[in-house]
């Protein structure tokens, strides 16, 4: 049986605007509006999932989901840069920053390696797969859909940084035993 698994990246926020790593800021305003509008786009679902972040969850009550909170599809543990914008951990630790942009191993942070969100959530896609649940609807972090896509694809954990994900877009995985098409970046309609 073939699984099918879309990641939509959550609405626009503070933290997003500001380049912020997450500090559970909500959604703002304007975001919320296009989740909303966006409402009824997506297809049916046999499960929804959510990463447990604010802006995710209210992302999902917005485009009318009623996941079940899903710790795997956590964002990344950036430690102690957490509510930090890139601009000022460069200007405090730029010997870090390079390294963990340079090292997808490296976590500089205290928190999580990119190498280690990619082994997440390549798991929790493999597990997902294995479920034959049909199909997964599932609001996450943009770094779950960058990692879900380099593992996929089974490109080098380096090309982790060069995936965007827009807000409010999808990327759809299919396929059967751990072999995954990807079809990326799709705008939801509103």
């Amino acid at each position: 049986m073939t699984s099918r698994v879309m990641l939509i990246s959550p609405a626009i926020s503070v933290a997003l605007r500001e380049a912020r790593f997450d500090d559970g800021c909500p959604v703002d305003a304007a975001g919320l509006r296009l989740a909303e509008a966006a409402a009824g786009s997506l297809p049916t679902a046999d499960r929804a999932s959510v990463s447990p972040s604010v802006r995710c969850r209210e992302t999902a009550a917005a485009l009318g989901l009623a996941p079940l909170p899903e710790p795997e599809l956590a964002g990344l543990d950036v430690g102690r840069w957490r509510g930090a914008t890139l601009a000022e951990v460069s200007a405090d630790e730029p010997e870090a920053v390079a390294r963990w942009l340079a090292d997808p191993s490296s976590a500089p942070h205290g928190g999580e390696s990119v190498r280690d969100l990619c082994e997440r959530v390549a798991k929790w896609l493999y597990t997902a797969a294995d479920l034959g649940s049909g199909r997964i609807v599932a609001v996450v972090e943009p770094e779950i859909v960058r990692a879900g896509v380099v593992r996929a694809l089974g490109a080098p954990e380096s090309a982790f940084w060069r995936v965007d994900v827009p807000p409010l877009t999808a990327t759809e995985f299919s396929g059967r035993g751990g072999r995954w098409n990807v079809r990326v970046g799709q705008a939801l309609a509103g």
